[in-house]
């Protein structure tokens, strides 16, 4: 079983340094991918100590960008639930070996993921603790982990080709992972308010498709 997997929840939910810029955690991360494969299994054992939250902010770089690799949106959702659940729970998260050992083509999704990093090195010099109700305890910590189950159930829904639908719950969890690991209460809350804004844009997409007369298989199609 991998380190970050063997970790306690304490490593899940942050880090005892944070004067490291997530970005830096993730280029560093990036940097260390080789091959012409790659695997869950393998950027989870990058993380090492990091946190399961951390891999959680990874997973979701490549929906940030209007630039798809096949094949990743139902393991990387898959992933992200996997890991909100054990939150949402207080237990050690359980990954399967098929979403753990599936082969990613390293040539593609790493110029997506440092895109990625880019994005969220514009947003480093804005996260700082503050609202720290929305980040620690019990109540919090199941809330915002429901947060991210959502986000990467929508996430998974094979809507690549409409525009914003894989970004916008990609968004929420990325804002929600942040605030999360940094104790940015601000930061959880604007991943709720991308939630929302992810299940109002794919409603309104499924709503449309319906009132047209096409059905859900156009949307889905």
């Amino acid at each position: 079983m991998p380190l970050s997997l063997q970790c306690g929840m304490r490593k899940i939910f942050g880090f005892h340094d944070t004067s490291e810029t997530l970005s830096a955690m993730l280029t560093h991360t990036v940097g260390r991918i080789e091959g012409q494969h790659t695997t869950l299994r393998e950027l989870i054992d990058m993380m090492g100590e990091q946190g399961l939250l951390l891999l959680c902010v990874l997973l979701c770089l490549p929906f940030l960008i209007p630039v798809s690799v096949p094949g990743i949106s139902i393991p990387f959702s898959a992933a992200i639930i996997l890991i909100a659940v054990a939150i949402l729970f207080n237990r050690l998260p359980w990954l399967p070996e098929k979403i753990l050992d599936r082969e990613i083509e390293t040539a593609k999704l790493v110029p997506v993921l440092q895109r990625g990093v880019g994005v969220v090195s514009k947003i480093d010099r804005f996260v700082k603790p503050r609202l720290l109700r929305l980040t620690s305890g019990a109540v919090s910590n199941r809330v915002n982990a429901l947060v991210l189950i959502y986000a990467a159930v929508i996430m998974m829904l094979p809507l690549g080709i409409i525009p914003f639908s894989n970004t916008l719950p990609a968004v929420a969890i990325l804002l929600t992972a942040v605030g999360m690991i940094q104790r940015d209460g601000l930061f959880v809350l604007l991943g709720q308010v991308f939630a929302l804004a992810a299940t109002l844009y794919v409603g309104g997409i499924v709503y449309g498709a319906f009132a047209a007369g096409r059905g859900l298989n156009s949307v889905l199609g």
